[in-house]
């Protein structure tokens, strides 16, 4: 046990988040961790690293570990390079590094049998530590999360915050700790690299706990489940998903527990009742104790999610589109003369949800606005549009809640437009909070009112969920699938993407292609595929034998692929060794520029084998699953 918490309590004033909660983390757990806003996720954080005092209970970690824990705004005011920034987590090894290269100039003069020791204690623990691979190591990282290499050389005070919360990343990962924190590690990440730190974490080997409104992202990489919610911890073995299934056997257990304990109050107080009525000295005595035991019936009881509020949303179209709804041809951006994307054209139909994918600055959210614009698309007939910004510039931060749409539907009276708000937890005074106070999360509720309030037939939404908890998200994702209109979204939840998506337009190549399917269609296409064609789902007559042939090929492919790959790793493995060997020979020893030729050929391999292994374990959780 890394990390043990026996009956943990916390409170802010009359503010209970937690109350007894007990848990450990173990070496190799990935524990997602669940919750609603202000359930005490991030305070449980850092009580975890001692940053936080406790009101009760205990918290025990293994005599020398480390927790790392993500900070936002560590690297502030930094005059490095984003790479020398990252890469001063080893700062051990490059002072090892220095006192190396030291030993090796002076027996380039000298053969000093005391220095040819140092030097083969030095390059051992050298050797032993990583140093061989720490500055690959480093660029790999930063590019897993998207910097290019100019970027890399960018200083930390040119950056902007996401990105500079990538560089904290990055040395949080690379740093390796016993227990890893991470507080909504994927808010800043493109789809790519949230994927290359699925691999990461799963295979650093060290304990990791996550906070996380991924839901796809707790799939992938989560092997067990907490979530606060009611000032208790749930725990559950495994991903996302099955924790789920748990949680609705629960949810199911608490509601008949509710449901029986209140007839049985209800049954009582009818006793109480009768007994008052006769107003003698026996009943009274006897309804005074039929009034305990309801209290202590209703003391603790867990009052199902039915009986709580939350927030609710339906998107219906008050017109029917044609069944053309959206032409666009050879659709182009460029900023100062270098190109986003070129010559990108689409037709959409009443009834697709479009989702559309690729890394951060490729232009998804630029396409999204120029099919906004009337001039540049041929919009079908009876096409109306919403569209979701995710910064929310088009809300007016000098307005109230209820300001806000009021005006922009003046048609509808107060008594609904306070309706409509309720639905949206917006109640009493809350209405009139001005909008510049709010929090992302509070600004996002606003902004889906107001898009459930203009009954559209076609919705462009721009990273919808990026503000919302996991209860919001889910929300969302059943009014968007119940949704009777046609959708184009940009996102970066798989999960949602995964759920809903008729198709997927991804960027490659400066221009945007087209993918039928969900995310899962487009991660085995991107996997296994060569063409660079758009890819297009067969007509209902030949579906079922060109899928069967489709599959049956891409599994071939995949097999020779994964088969390639296991070669490809034993080969540079047995180069990585056959190096090490010569690091090790005396004839190399005494000659330094020998030495740093071998060390910069061993760096660049495992850089190489590193690629490899995370294809080969992508390949093989297809095959897995085939």
């Amino acid at each position: 046990m890394l990390i043990g918490v026996n009956g943990l309590t916390k409170s802010f004033g009359d503010n209970l988040l937690f109350d007894g909660i007990t848990f450990s983390v173990e070496p190799n757990d990935i524990i997602g961790l669940i919750g609603g806003n202000g359930t005490g996720k991030t305070t449980l954080f850092n009580i975890l690293t001692g940053d936080e005092p406790y009101d009760a209970g205990g918290v025990v970690r293994q005599s020398g570990i480390s927790v790392g824990v993500l900070q936002q705004h560590a690297c502030q005011g930094s005059t490095l390079s984003a790479y020398e920034e990252t890469l001063s987590v080893f700062q051990g090894l490059q002072k090892l590094e220095e006192e190396l290269n030291e030993v090796n100039l002076r027996l380039e003069t000298s053969a000093d049998e005391e220095l040819i020791a140092r030097q083969a204690v030095l390059r051992e623990r050298f050797e032993r530590e990583g140093g061989l691979t720490y500055r690959s190591r480093t660029a790999a990282a930063l590019s897993g999360v998207g910097f290019t290499a100019s970027e890399q050389r960018l200083s930390v005070a040119e950056l902007s915050g996401g990105q500079r919360s990538k560089v904290e990343l990055c040395k949080l990962l690379l740093s390796a700790p016993d227990v890893i924190l991470l507080d909504e590690p994927t808010n800043h990440l493109d789809i790519d690299a949230i994927e290359w730190l699925d691999g990461y974490i799963k295979t650093c080997k060290r304990a990791v706990m996550i906070i996380s409104h991924d839901r796809y992202f707790l799939d992938r990489v989560a092997n067990k489940i907490f979530e606060l919610d009611n000032n208790k911890l749930y725990t559950c073995n495994g991903n996302y998903s099955k924790y789920c299934v748990v949680r609705e056997e629960r949810k199911e257990a608490v509601r008949r527990n509710y449901e029986n304990t209140m007839r049985e109050v209800d049954r009582i107080e009818r006793i109480i009742e009768q007994q008052r009525r006769w107003n003698r000295e026996k009943n009274i005595k006897t309804a005074e104790s039929k009034q305990k035991m309801i209290d202590r019936m209703l003391e603790g009881l867990e009052i199902p999610d039915s009986e709580k509020e939350s927030m609710t949303l339906s998107f219906s179209s008050s017109v029917r589109s044609g069944d053309e709804v959206l032409e666009a041809e050879n659709l182009s951006v460029a900023f100062e003369g270098k190109a986003l994307y070129n010559n990108v054209s689409l037709s959409v139909r009443r009834g697709q949800r479009i989702f559309i994918i690729g890394p951060n600055g490729c232009g998804k959210t630029t396409l999204l606005g120029q099919l906004l614009d009337k001039t540049r698309v041929q919009y079908g007939v009876g096409v109306s549009v919403g569209y979701f910004d995710q910064h929310q510039r088009n809300l007016d931060l000098n307005k109230t809640v209820f300001g806000q749409l009021r005006d922009d539907y003046p048609r509808l009276g107060d008594t609904a437009l306070r309706s409509a708000l309720a639905l949206f937890l917006f109640k009493g005074d809350e209405v009139f909070s001005k909008i510049e106070n709010l929090s992302g999360g509070e600004r996002a509720r606003v902004a889906l009112c107001r898009l459930m309030l203009a009954h559209n037939n076609l919705l462009l939404l721009d990273e919808p969920t990026n503000h919302l908890d996991l209860e919001s998200r889910e929300i969302l994702e059943e009014a968007l699938a119940d949704f009777d209109g046609t959708l184009i979204c940009v996102s970066h939840d798989r999960y949602l993407i995964n759920r809903l998506a008729t198709s997927i337009m991804y960027f490659e190549d400066k221009t945007v292609k087209t993918l039928d399917g969900n995310y899962d269609k487009y991660l085995e296409t991107r996997v296994v595929a060569t063409e660079n064609t758009v890819v297009k789902a067969p007509s209902a007559a030949k579906n079922e034998y060109l899928k069967r042939k489709q599959d049956a090929s891409n599994l071939r492919k995949a097999k020779t692929a994964f088969k390639r790959c296991e070669e490809q790793i034993a080969a540079i493995e047995q180069e990585i060794e056959t190096l090490n060997a010569m690091l090790g020979s005396e004839e190399v020893v005494s000659d330094y520029l020998k030495v740093a030729e071998l060390t910069e050929k061993s760096a660049a391999l495992e850089e190489k084998l590193l690629s490899l292994m995370e294809e080969w374990e992508t390949l093989g959780r297809m095959l897995e699953e085939n």
